[in-house]
């Protein structure tokens, strides 16, 4: 009994404040390993510059300070590596995934091909939501949002599960948009040098931050032009880009809003299931600090590219929105992105 109660007062005396504290097991862990960031998009695209910005900086805020190196695994607008940090990858933390924001309706539009459930994923955080945007070549004779609803607008895309994909296809559906998508681009990048070629005449869902890192000269020699944005606000930098306006049919309101509701993952990081809590804190932690260092802004600033978190936290949150649509709008929006249907 003596040397219980003994026991007993060392572990209340090693809950008092000052009470040196246990090494860092966290750290423990990840000093002298690396982190493998793995993005799920070609190299240059604008998840991949997004993903390579935060690998430079959060290693020095992970406890242990890890080292971090970067791998592309490209592939079906980022289903093969959502597929694979969900059944395959190692699940000890030393795995963070950059998917593309059509990842999180995958399982609910694409179930057959989507194996995986969102809500079990460990959402790290995202640099900032996203505003989706069409844009078109200057030579395509698209000048303004009404030319979408008046003649075909042939756009490029990668693949289903993706925004460039995904938004016209519902815009098509939903708002009665006459875009003509010509799918198998390997990445939002290959789109450009389509356009570059005359094959396609704009892309009907590219994001704002891609546009500003990669197509910032072109919009200043006027050889693209942002002619319509989807949200359910205009950017404060869109002022003067028109927004779709969202249908009056209930269902289609609603399935245009879970299609805008994906934006706001942004460009989401996230491990596989079953990371030990105390490292998926660390990440998010970690992350965050990412998120206000100067050197990390400034290099983000130098990009055009939009620094505007988004918490590991507020995507659970979302996660949980997604996966509580309805069956019914559900199944319309299978219906509208099933790949059998993209040529009707």
């Amino acid at each position: 009994m003596k040397f219980f109660a003994a026991l007993m007062a060392a572990f209340a005396a090693s809950l008092a404040p000052g009470f040196a504290q246990t090494p860092d097991q966290v750290g423990d862990f990840y000093r002298g390993k690396q982190v493998q960031i793995r993005i799920g998009t070609p190299a240059g695209s604008g998840y991949d510059i997004a993903a390579r910005l935060v690998a430079a900086y959060i290693g020095k805020y992970i406890p242990g300070n890890p080292a971090l190196i970067v791998q592309n695994v490209p592939g079906a607008g980022s289903l093969t590596l959502a597929n694979q940090l969900y059944n395959t990858a190692p699940r000890d933390g030393l795995v963070i995934g950059a998917i593309t924001n059509g990842m999180p309706t995958a399982p609910m539009l694409s179930p057959e091909n989507a194996r995986f459930n969102i809500s079990r994923f460990g959402w790290i955080g995202s640099t900032a939501p996203e505003t989706m945007t069409v844009l078109v070549w200057h030579s395509s004779g698209v000048s303004s949002i009404r030319d979408l609803f008046e003649k075909e607008v042939v756009v490029g895309a990668v693949a289903h599960g993706t925004a460039t994909m995904d938004n016209p296809l519902a815009a098509n559906a939903f708002l009665g948009t006459k875009f003509k998508i010509v799918a198998g681009y390997e990445g939002s990048s290959h789109i450009d040098l389509a356009m570059e070629r005359g094959e396609v005449m704009g892309n009907g869902g590219i994001g704002l931050v891609t546009v500003k890192a990669r197509n910032q000269q072109w919009l200043a020699d006027k050889k693209v032009k942002i002619v319509a944005q989807y949200g359910f606000k205009r950017h404060p930098e869109l002022m003067d880009v028109p927004l779709f306006d969202m249908p009056e049919d209930e269902a289609a309101r609603q399935a245009m809003t879970v299609i805008i509701a994906r934006q706001e993952f942004g460009r989401p990081l996230l491990t596989p299931p079953g990371v030990p809590s105390d490292r998926l804190a660390a990440l998010r932690r970690a992350f965050n600090e990412a998120m206000k260092d100067p050197d990390l802004l400034r290099d983000a600033a130098r990009q055009t590219m939009e620094i505007n978190p988004v918490t590991g936290e507020e995507l659970d949150d979302l996660s949980a929105r997604i996966t509580a649509t309805s069956p019914s709008v559900a199944a319309r929006l299978r219906q509208v992105l099933d790949p059998a249907n993209s040529g009707k």
